[in-house]
């Protein structure tokens, strides 16, 4: 059994530890309401956006605008990949990055090429140790995205799709469902999908549209239009996803933070056992030993 001493000096080194773990814990309850505000904020927008998206898509048969066309025959892919720049949060990024892996292992497996723009520092890491093709990266883009930023990067890819050398863009990022849930998502970005059956349309849209007619009046033309409506459209869907992941972040970073803390109070209070044994066992025989010698003399 270790000495009373070396007991001690751990249990003021698990304290130590649990001080942190308690204040990062604090810390990240505080950011997380308001990423959930920021996040939910942006919903509403992004849902009417993306309805009014498809409608138009679908309403204009004059004017096919190239990111709602399909390629017959997928070669290459863009992928934009949404992680967090700090770990201690659990296995928000893991659970990610395995379904990047898991999807890029059957890109190659059918001879597709895969070019990737990542935002956050855990899975700009990730790809390069993957061996993926980085094309463009964002890394500490804070608790508050700059639409600036984030949509820098990203236009490489839908530059590459306008230009013919990207066939599809996919987006991987975590999905905020509540504080406890959080559901890591593959989606595709472009083509822009007019099927609310599509995992896009779900994670926007509320209300199915179906094969219904909408008749819209175009101020200066539909061409202007949708050319301004579908780049808003892939802005806002990056922008939602980014700040649905950083409502993630901070919900895991805090359920990871007090499950570490609730396991340092443990391991305390087991300590705190083992030290009061010793203690107890040291007294005891320094007891017998001066109840022998007094028994000797």
């Amino acid at each position: 059994m270790a000495g009373t001493k070396e007991i001690r000096l751990k249990i003021k080194s698990v304290q130590s530890t649990r001080k942190i773990t308690k204040a990062m814990e604090m810390v990240a309850a505080s950011k997380m309401r308001k990423a959930q505000e920021r996040m939910r904020a942006g919903r509403p927008y992004a849902q009417l956006l993306i309805s009014i998206a498809m409608h138009a898509g679908r309403a204009n048969a004059e004017y096919r605008h190239p990111l709602l066309t399909r390629r017959g025959s997928v070669k290459r892919v863009g992928v934009v990949v949404i992680t967090t720049d700090k770990g201690l949060c659990g296995g928000l990024n893991t659970n990610l990055l395995r379904l990047v892996l898991n999807q890029h292992k059957e890109w190659l497996a059918k001879g597709i090429e895969v070019e990737y723009c990542t935002i956050g520092n855990k899975g700009f890491g990730f790809i390069n140790r993957m061996g993926g093709k980085i094309v463009s990266q964002v890394v500490n883009y804070g608790d508050r995205p700059s639409l600036e930023r984030l949509i820098g990067p990203v236009k490489m890819l839908v530059d590459g799709y306008l230009e013919g050398r990207l066939d599809e863009v996919h987006i991987f990022g975590n999905r905020f469902i509540n504080t406890m849930r959080q559901e890591p998502t593959h989606g595709t970005i472009i083509p822009i999908p007019m099927d609310w059956a599509t995992p896009e349309g779900r994670q926007l849209g509320e209300d199915k549209v179906g094969e219904g007619g909408w008749d819209y009046i175009y101020e200066p033309d539909a061409k202007t239009v949708l050319d301004q409506l579908l780049v808003r459209y892939i802005e806002t869907f990056v922008y939602q996803a980014a700040a649905d992941n950083i409502a993630c972040e901070q919900s895991a970073r805090m359920v990871a933070m007090k499950a570490a803390s609730d396991n340092a109070q443990n391991i305390i209070e087991e300590l705190q056992l083992i030290y009061n044994k010793s203690r107890q066992a040291g007294i005891t025989k320094e007891l017998s030993e001066i109840v022998g010698g007094a028994a000797a003399v």
